[in-house]
């Protein structure tokens, strides 16, 4: 089965009719280490899923990269201003490693989501729990001590130590790197 198809049949059912017409919409992306998948300013409003491989998003500023989240296989993802408003992106998203995507077109979306109520339903447990991990991101980088957002984020990104330099990690987690190895070390 599609990887695509797999992770929407996570948030809800779908009829054979209506998986045979978000099966015929998907598309393949096969991206290289270091490439993009999006810059800042760019408008791609696609709906992806990784099937393989890893990517990062992170805003650009003067002076240093933020890191805001890590997509691994099965990730559902996409820029959320071009996805849902159709305005350029603010962040960049970057592949870690070679990566397989699955996606869908916005148009192809919004066409599935006018004939499938069921897709109505799954887009908006999608949103809603893209909402929540945003949410308890927040209040943990901004109200834990720098421990306990590592930990928590070993928790929720199991494997990311092996696949994602400490350099991104630090930024995500809002410290040093030099912080990081000290925690690291306890």
């Amino acid at each position: 089965m599609n990887p695509f198809i797999e992770q929407l049949k996570k948030y809800g059912h779908l009829t054979a009719e209506t998986e045979e017409e978000v099966n015929g919409k998907i598309k393949i992306l096969r991206k290289e280490k270091g490439d993009f998948l999006l810059k800042k300013g760019q408008i791609i409003s696609n709906l992806f899923v990784i099937e393989k491989g890893a990517v990062r998003s992170y805003y650009q500023t003067d002076q240093k990269e933020i890191n805001l989240w890590f997509g691994f296989e099965n990730t559902i993802l996409g820029s959320i201003l071009p996805l849902y408003l159709n305005r350029p992106s603010i962040e960049n998203i970057q592949f870690l490693e070679y990566t397989i995507l699955h996606y869908i077109s916005h148009e192809d979306l919004e066409s599935v989501y006018k004939t499938s109520q069921e897709m109505n339903t799954i887009g908006r447990k999608i949103a809603e729990e893209y909402c929540t991990v945003l949410e308890e991101r927040s209040f943990i980088l901004q109200t834990q001590i720098a421990e306990q957002c590592y930990r928590w984020f070993l928790k929720n990104q199991p494997g990311a130590l092996q696949r994602v330099s400490l350099g991104h990690i630090s930024s995500y987690l809002g410290i040093s790197q030099e912080t990081l190895s000290r925690i690291r070390k306890k």
